[in-house]
């Protein structure tokens, strides 16, 4: 493999989902946050992170509006290309990854999470060219209960060694493509347990995936409550941006 494509660093930004738990008429990735759209904040953090390019997927009848109202309006640096989605998000991650040939890591991250930053970015990005695979997350805050399908509670796991998982996920390219190639020769009721990226990696290549601690920020807009506590985060934001550099718009906005 050419020495700069050993080391080039392809991030793939999540837009393909329905959002249909946040009961909106619009896409979620497309919802406005503080005057721009969601999507935007993590094609905005990934163009001014370490990575060199961006792959955005989207569901196929949005290739077009992501396009014209996001990716020219907005003038960012570093190329982009935008490719469809499938009908699950492995579908999406498949049709990414197919879409490159030409890098050493990719970076897969939900759109659907607008406060990633390039500081995270760029340490997971770090991480990866060490470990080969990672992923960022926060330790759990609450006791964790599992519970059987009556809702009895079975067991309390030790919360110190619980943590939540967030994007961006990062991986040697050939290895997670490897790996998605494995899972796509499992029948459909397989491939729907899947529920991250590092599951796949997990399960078909069986080497580690390091923890890089995330930011208890970096929520995923999944039900409406979500987009009120997004509000919040943002406002907060700027002030702390405001009360240490005057610019409450150097970060998010």
């Amino acid at each position: 493999m050419d020495e700069d494509i050993s080391k080039k660093v392809t991030a793939v930004i999540l837009a393909a989902g329905q959002g249909r738990r946040m009961n909106t008429a619009v896409s979620k990735q497309f919802l406005m946050l503080e005057d721009k759209p969601v999507l935007y904040y993590s094609i905005k953090a990934f163009d001014e992170s370490l990575a060199d390019d961006m792959v955005i997927v989207c569901s196929k009848d949005q290739v077009d509006y992501c396009v014209q109202n996001i990716i020219e309006p907005y003038g960012f640096k570093k190329p982009i290309r935008v490719v469809k989605g499938g009908r699950e998000r492995y579908d999406s991650v498949m049709n990414a990854l197919k879409s490159i040939d030409d890098t050493g890591y990719v970076l897969i991250h939900d759109a659907a999470r607008p406060f990633i930053t390039p500081e995270l970015i760029n340490n997971v990005i770090d991480a990866v060219k060490v470990n080969n695979a990672c992923i960022t997350a926060v330790p759990v805050k609450d006791t964790i209960k599992n519970v059987d399908g009556k809702g009895r509670i079975t067991g309390t796991p030790d919360r110190e060694y619980m943590w939540l998982a967030q994007t961006p996920q990062a991986f040697e390219y050939s290895l997670i493509r490897r790996a998605y190639e494995l899972l796509f020769e499992q029948n459909e009721a397989d491939r729907k347990m899947i529920t991250d990226d590092a599951m796949v990696y997990e399960r078909f290549i069986n080497k580690p995936v390091k923890i890089v601690e995330g930011d208890y920020y970096n929520i995923k807009l999944t039900t409406p409550e979500d987009l009120v506590l997004a509000k919040s985060i943002s406002s907060h934001i700027k002030r702390k941006r405001f009360k240490s550099t005057g610019n409450s718009n150097r970060w998010f906005g």
